[in-house]
């Protein structure tokens, strides 16, 4: 019995971890591969390296945007960390 109360801090320790830094990210995660997948035709995005455009064409894994008048890129799914409202880009 007291073999098995010395492993029961540690088994608290990873209980707390697993609820304060694991499953926030993985719900973090779920969150952004769910708004990755709603990305649509029209969409004003903004990509992990800052950059903002409005998505003309969207395959499986890669998305092209037009980030100024007849400038297009293409990147991936991935790179998109914020869809914005409508409007968002002419605004500016």
């Amino acid at each position: 019995m007291g073999g098995l109360m010395q492993f029961v801090p540690i088994i608290l320790m990873f209980v707390v971890l697993y609820f304060l830094m694991i499953r926030p990210q993985m719900k973090r995660q779920k969150e952004h591969k769910a708004m990755v997948e709603a990305v649509t035709r029209g969409d004003e995005v903004v990509t992990s390296g800052g950059i903002l455009g409005k998505v003309n064409k969207v395959s499986d894994v890669y998305l092209s945007i037009e980030v100024q008048d007849g400038t297009e890129i293409i990147i991936q799914k991935s790179a998109v960390t914020t869809l914005l409202p409508k409007g968002t880009i002419k605004s500016l």
